[in-house]
Formats: C-alpha cells, sequence, structure tokens
C-alpha cells in the first residue's frame, strides 16, 4: 500500500512538473516497462484534466456571478456596460451551467473507472455477523465460560468476526470494519472462554485493525505456528481459513481465483472459498500453513467469489504502528511448524490462535 501511494505521488509530481529530467525520464522508462504503470499515469493525466477543466468553468461562472451581482448592486445607475453583463449572463448561463453538469460527471465517472467508489457498491458485502446472529453465543458463552459472568457483558455484541493471534504476547489482528464505532471489544477463543482487548491501532484504508489481549486469565502461547508470507501467493493455490460464521469455528477450504481483489484492487486478493457473515478477520491460509491474507468480504452476486487483503499488504501495515502505541514488541515468527504437517493437524496446532472477536 504504501509502495502504491508512492507511486501515485511520483506520478502526480511528474505531472505537476515537479520531476528533474532524470526523475522523468526514469518514469516514462518504467511506463514502458510495466503496463501497470502506465495505465495508472493515464488515469492520473485524464483525471487531473477534467479537473482543471472544471475548475476553468467554475471560475468562469464565479466571475459571470460577481458581475452579474454588481449589476443588481448598481440597477439604479444602470449603463450600457451594465445591459451588456446582463446580456451576456443571459445568453451564456445556461451553457455554462451544462458544461459544468457535463465537467462533474466526467469527473465522478473517472473516479468510479479507478475503483475509487467501488466498495460502496451493493454488489460488495463486508463479512462480520450483526447483533442477533450473536444473541444465542452470548447466552452459551454466559452459562459455559469459567469466569464469574459479571465480568461479561449482559447485552449481546453490535458485531462480531474473526481474529488472530500475530504475536503471541497477545496481539490479535482482524478487520476494521468489525470493531468500528465499538466502545468495548471482548474475543472468545475455541473452548469458549472470553477475554478482555483493547483497540492497539487501526489502518481503515486496508481494513486492518490490531487489538492487544489485557485480560489476566490469558494464557500466552510460547510461539505461534504459521508466519506471514512476504511474497504473494500464486494463482490456483489451495488456501483455508477458520472462521466463525456460526458459534463455534467453522473450516473453509478452496483456492486462489485472482490476484487482485474487488474492482481490481492491488492489496487483495480473490478466492474461490465458502464464507459467510462473521468469516471477517478470519486468516486465509496456503497449504503449508503460511499466512497468505486475511478474509474481509464477498461478492454478493457471484457464489464463492470471496475477498482476502494481502498477507503483505498486512505487513506494510503493521509497520508503520508507532513503538509507542505498543506495550510489548510485536514478536512476529520466523519459524512454521505447520509446513509439513497433514490438514487436520494443522488445525488442531491453530486451535489456540484463532479467535471470535465481539465488539459492543
Amino acid at each position: 500500500m504504501q509502495n502504491d501511494q508512492r507511486l501515485i505521488d511520483h506520478i502526480e509530481s511528474c505531472l505537476r512538473g515537479e520531476l528533474s529530467e532524470q526523475e522523468s525520464t526514469e518514469l516514462k522508462k518504467l511506463c514502458l516497462e510495466d503496463s501497470f504503470i502506465q495505465a495508472k499515469l493515464d488515469e492520473h493525466q485524464k483525471m487531473m484534466q477534467h479537473l482543471a477543466d472544471y475548475g476553468q468553468r467554475r471560475q468562469l461562472i464565479a466571475e459571470v456571478e460577481i458581475a452579474h451581482q454588481q449589476f443588481l448592486n448598481s440597477a439604479k445607475k444602470e449603463s450600457p456596460i451594465s445591459f451588456k453583463i446582463k446580456a451576456i449572463w443571459n445568453k451564456y448561463r445556461v451553457d455554462m451551467a451544462v458544461a459544468a453538469s457535463v465537467a462533474v460527471l466526467a469527473v465522478l465517472s473517472t473516479l468510479a473507472v479507478t475503483g475509487y467508489f467501488s466498495k460502496s457498491e451493493s454488489n460488495y458485502s463486508v463479512l462480520r455477523r450483526e447483533v442477533n446472529s450473536l444473541k444465542r453465543s452470548q447466552s452459551v458463552l454466559i452459562k459455559t465460560i469459567s469466569r464469574k459472568s459479571t465480568d461479561v457483558p449482559s447485552k449481546a455484541g453490535r458485531f462480531g468476526g474473526t481474529g488472530f493471534l500475530i504475536s503471541p504476547n497477545g496481539y490479535i489482528a482482524t478487520n476494521y470494519h468489525i470493531v468500528q464505532g465499538a466502545g468495548s471489544i471482548y474475543v472468545q477463543n475455541m473452548d469458549g472462554e472470553s477475554f478482555d482487548v483493547k483497540q492497539i491501532y487501526v489502518d481503515p484504508a486496508c481494513d486492518l485493525a490490531v487489538l492487544q489481549i489485557v485480560d489476566p486469565h490469558f494464557h500466552l502461547p510460547a510461539s505461534l505456528p504459521y508466519t506471514f508470507k512476504k511474497s504473494l501467493a500464486e494463482l490456483g493455490e489451495d488456501v483455508f481459513t477458520i472462521g466463525f460464521p456460526e458459534d463455534k469455528a467453522v473450516y473453509g477450504k478452496g483456492y486462489l481465483s485472482s490476484n487482485t481483489g474487488y474492482a481490481g484492487d492491488p492489496s487483495a486478493y480473490q478466492v474461490s472459498i465458502p464464507v459467510n457473515p462473521g468469516n471477517s478477520g478470519g486468516p486465509l491460509l496456503d497449504s503449508r500453513g503460511n499466512i497468505v491474507g486475511m478474509i474481509s468480504g464477498k461478492q454478493t452476486h457471484t457464489d464463492g467469489a470471496a475477498f482476502a487483503i494481502k498477507s503483505t499488504t498486512i505487513l506494510e501495515s503493521l509497520a508503520d504502528i508507532s513503538e509507542d502505541d505498543l506495550e510489548d514488541e510485536f514478536i512476529l515468527s520466523k519459524k512454521n511448524t505447520l509446513a509439513s504437517l497433514d490438514r487436520k493437524t494443522q488445525i488442531k496446532k491453530l486451535h489456540n490462535c484463532i479467535f471470535m472477536v465481539k465488539a459492543y
């Protein structure tokens, strides 16, 4: 994500004429070598031209408006000049209004083409569980948890989803859309035990939130069995996930169907895997047990089209967390102990690493 932003900033500097001759030459060379960069340059050039045209039209309208107001203020002293301004306004105001409308439509169309509005469309659905689907889970939790019932909120949560440990000292990754606006957050492990957490960091741009378990009842694991994959996963690669679309953890398997997410989003994958509300925030793992992404949403009118934030995107975002926001250092695992295991054993090893997230 940072690399994409730096590329966009570089392109905009070029279009504003702020690059040196050498930098401009290097960018032209990159465009020749990479069609994606050339497409980005063309999109931004068109957008900036539309905005410039729109700005000029708005300025012209503003100047005529000022002249018109001056005419009204001096109506008692009408002169040939006043009549001329009024005549110009009456003659061209419809044309100028149409031109301004066309400019606005052009800008909005360009933004739509570049995916600016894509995730606000109804065809994309986040996978958090709504409040009603959590009530039964809340009732079961209150009956079975080993701690006092007064430690558990008396009302069902607003939203629920999934999260997974990213560091053995209690840091959990989940989706931002699950915890957005929450007053308090709890997580529940696969054994039904609930723990207090606090929100450490959010990155709404890539739909990431980091929580930390701050509950003295939580037993920290010595290490995590998986690692984050630092390179892109391969098209057609087998993947699986574990999440909480129900009160108990649910396993799902599939394959990576596209190296880009919804509307061509380069920060995500499209995966063919069964997911439902509650799967948001669940880890997406390859056959060797590497974290390759995080489930975040699905396409509502296409069966099996789910989306996952790439592990590379997550790692880039985690690198932006300030040390001042952390009580303990992130300890990202460097050793994968799942690689040589069969799937059933891999799932057992993941038992204490995946949680239901409940936002209140």
